[in-house]
């Protein structure tokens, strides 16, 4: 989630001469156009006799839209082609996940000279690892018909789902795999909208069935009504305000709380009312804590993201990286105004009524958030999960908060039962797999083979 006066203003349509190959006679009868993708500049600690990485660039043309195009990188894991498939979602709303991929959690890093580095906690070490630019006119993905942008989690979650469905398709060796959901910040919308729209599709047999075991939010907006008011209690609690700014802010916080639950999980014009009211407490702190990075107060804001990601850019216009894409003159779109501003609508939206009927169903959620981020804080959050009502719920707020121990040293502390987990992480901001890279990658790893909530109760049974 990206503060509204700093998020990055780029037009949602590709310029003029922009890569049309999508567009082909080819491209209408198979709706994805893939190439295997060996990325030039690549460090030497690349094993020099593999010659396919299992890499995959492409894009998806979306079936119920006008001439939208959705880009995307494919990593098949580094271990076992058996290992589950994880898409990853960023949020913004209208960010690239190209800015996870490069700084958190893909194969490689981009070093200063804009060459690539291999990461060693890269989550294709554990997962077959999907990575999208969606909505339309965010990173590489565009249209040339306004119409395609999507304004509410309907249409987005709906355009995964057919993505999805091809990308199975054309890659039928994963479709029996475990399937993971996973993302954060503005994906805290997208990742449960899109969950329940896969489970519902297996329970209506539509398309393929799709093998979805589990969905995790990371430092994600949830249930805005909530998380709303942690801001000023976190913000005293962490020293950022003082008591006298606390309590001028008790009354608008008040008023947001009313908004928002007027707005529900439905949208419309109540739901621009609660986003009036609610994001100036926000923008107050903010302006109260100076120049912090309200993504890690630890840290100060630096450039229109408070963090320097302009290599990815620098990266992603070099003309051999472009050709090694297939993305041709199209314009890369870190961060867009257009995507931000046609969801102002969905922002205040509760998207925590939809995950309890996945928790009955035995569907996993991982909750994780870094203990310094401001903008979607670890107080929040905690606070929307215990509060979700489910069957489990009293058994999950009675159950024990233990360490998340990685390499004999405490990571984190998480709390769990059945399929529910919470995890708060230390020692990282937003960014967790950027600021935590091995605990992020044992935190997916122990989740994803049902270790995390298993160690939680075993230690509370202790």
């Amino acid at each position: 989630m990206q503060a509204e006066k700093l998020i990055k203003s780029l037009n949602l349509f590709p310029k003029h001469g922009a890569n049309i190959r999508s567009r082909s006679e080819s491209d209408l009868a198979s709706p994805i156009v893939e190439k295997p993708v060996r990325f030039p500049f690549l460090a030497d600690s690349e094993p020099s006799v593999v010659t396919d990485l299992g890499h995959h660039a492409g894009y998806y043309r979306l079936p119920h839209t006008i001439d939208a195009r959705m880009f995307y990188f494919f990593f098949e894991s580094r271990s076992s082609k058996a290992d589950p498939v994880v898409i990853w979602l960023t949020g913004g709303p209208g960010c690239s996940s190209e800015l996870a991929l490069f700084y958190e959690n893909g194969p490689f890093h981009i070093t200063s000279n804009l060459s690539l580095a291999w990461n060693d906690f890269g989550w294709d070490k554990v997962s077959n690892l999907i990575y999208v630019d969606q909505p339309t006119g965010t990173g590489f993905s565009y249209s040339s018909d306004y119409t395609d942008i999507r304004h509410n989690e309907e249409g987005i979650s709906n355009d995964l789902y057919d993505f999805l469905q091809a990308f199975f398709k054309e890659h039928p060796q994963f479709k029996n795999n475990d399937f993971y959901i996973t993302g954060e910040s503005y994906a805290g919308h997208y990742i449960p909208a899109f969950a329940a729209r896969v489970h519902q599709g297996n329970k209506d047999k539509q398309g393929l069935p799709i093998n979805l075991k589990g969905f995790a939010i990371g430092n994600g907006l949830t249930n805005p009504g909530i998380q709303y008011k942690a801001y000023t209690d976190y913000a005293l609690d962490m020293k950022l305000i003082q008591q006298s700014d606390y309590d001028r802010l008790a009354k608008p916080v008040s008023d947001c709380e009313n908004a928002a639950k007027l707005c529900g999980a439905e949208g419309g014009q109540p739901c621009l009312t609660a986003y009036s009211y609610c994001n100036p407490i926000f923008d107050r702190i903010v302006n109260l804590i100076g120049g912090k990075n309200y993504y890690d107060i630890r840290k100060q804001c630096e450039g229109d993201l408070c963090y320097d990601f302009s290599n990815v850019e620098e990266f992603l216009k070099l003309g051999s990286v472009r050709d090694a894409l297939g993305v041709g003159d199209t314009e890369f779109v870190s961060c867009s105004s257009t995507v931000y501003d046609a969801l102002v609508a969905d922002w205040m939206r509760n998207l925590e009524v939809g995950i309890p009927a996945m928790l009955e169903d035995g569907i996993k959620l991982l909750v994780y958030a870094g203990e310094y981020d401001l903008i979607c804080n670890w107080l929040g959050n905690s606070r929307w999960v215990h509060a979700m009502e489910w069957s489990g719920q009293k058994q999950f707020a009675a159950a024990a908060t233990v360490p998340f121990s990685v390499d004999g040293a405490e990571a984190g502390q998480q709390k769990g039962f059945g399929p529910l987990t919470f995890l708060k992480v230390r020692d990282a901001g937003h960014l967790v797999p950027m600021d935590q890279p091995k605990a992020a990658l044992e935190m997916l790893r122990r989740w994803m083979q049902g270790n995390l909530t298993q160690l939680a109760y075993t230690e509370q049974i202790l």
